[in-house]
């Protein structure tokens, strides 16, 4: 039986960047009184483009940063570092870790009726393969339709949410997977769920849309009951975020992707980030 100060620690969740707060803002509409502390890498960001083997090390300087806050689970936000280095956040953390390429390959598997489904995300992620991969463990008949958009997270950035040079972008990114004909999509990058109304808008919302980060909520749920991890307080849960490079729009941009004010942004050094990753090897 966990004690009640365990059962009070926060979640931690980690991103590349800005864009894990989508998954922060899916986990605090589902569990309400569980405190939180988020890190981004902001100073490294983007890792899609990085080798597998940068990002494993940076996983686990990522993982480092919030052992240290003490969080009682780990989710890993971002889809590249869940593509390609969830066994390294697993090995380092030990405590319960969640990422998000399997929950969203489950909700997609279940969601869809032809057994086509599509696939977006940065290249690294698609080139990773790992979607395709976890569906396919899941039912071998479906087929599946990848394809990067790397240029959705400047756009979304910028802010450029219903912007129509975006839905131009859009239409040109996702005309192969219309062509295929797919019937679900999973949105494999944390930025994508804020552009759901511009990519509902080319599949005519014909398509269902998958946000891995609402699955990776889910799991995160079943899996603080499993454990016996819930928070037993009825007090609204705290939220800590902490950045590698605290930018003048951080508070900004991460209010549009938090769907509430920021609050305070506190700094971590990017030399600590070594040494705290030396500390979990």
């Amino acid at each position: 039986m966990q004690s009640t100060q365990n059962l009070s620690n926060p979640i931690g969740v980690f991103d590349s960047g800005i864009g894990g707060l989508t998954v922060v803002r899916a986990l605090r509409r589902q569990l309400p009184h569980e405190n939180i502390v988020y890190f981004g890498d902001t100073a490294r960001v983007p890792y899609g483009p990085k080798s597998p083997q940068v990002i494993r090390e940076y996983a686990a300087e990522d993982t480092g940063v919030l052992l240290e806050k003490n969080v009682k689970m780990v989710v890993v936000a971002c889809n590249t570092v869940s593509s390609v280095a969830l066994d390294v956040v697993m090995k380092h953390a030990r405590v319960p870790v969640v990422g998000v390429i399997v929950p969203g390959a489950k909700t997609a598997v279940g969601a869809s009726k032809t057994k086509r489904i599509g696939v977006i995300g940065t290249a690294g992620t698609i080139a990773s393969n790992a979607y395709t991969y976890h569906i396919h463990q899941l039912d071998p008949d479906v087929t599946v339709t990848a394809k990067s958009c790397p240029l959705f997270v400047p756009l979304v950035e910028e802010g450029w949410i219903d912007h129509p040079a975006t839905e131009l972008i859009a239409r040109e990114y996702l005309f192969p997977l219309k062509r295929e004909r797919i019937d679900t999509l999973v949105l494999g990058c944390t930025h994508y769920p804020l552009l759901r109304a511009t990519i509902g808008r080319v599949f005519e919302d014909a398509v269902t849309l998958i946000d891995s980060g609402e699955s990776a909520a889910d799991e995160v749920a079943l899996t603080l009951d499993r454990e016996g991890l819930r928070n037993p307080s009825t007090m609204a849960g705290n939220f800590e975020c902490y950045v590698s490079d605290l930018s003048s729009k951080f508070s900004e941009v991460g209010t549009r992707f938090l769907g509430e004010p920021m609050g305070k942004v506190r700094y971590v050094s990017p030399v600590d980030l070594v040494q705290k990753s030396v500390a979990v090897r």
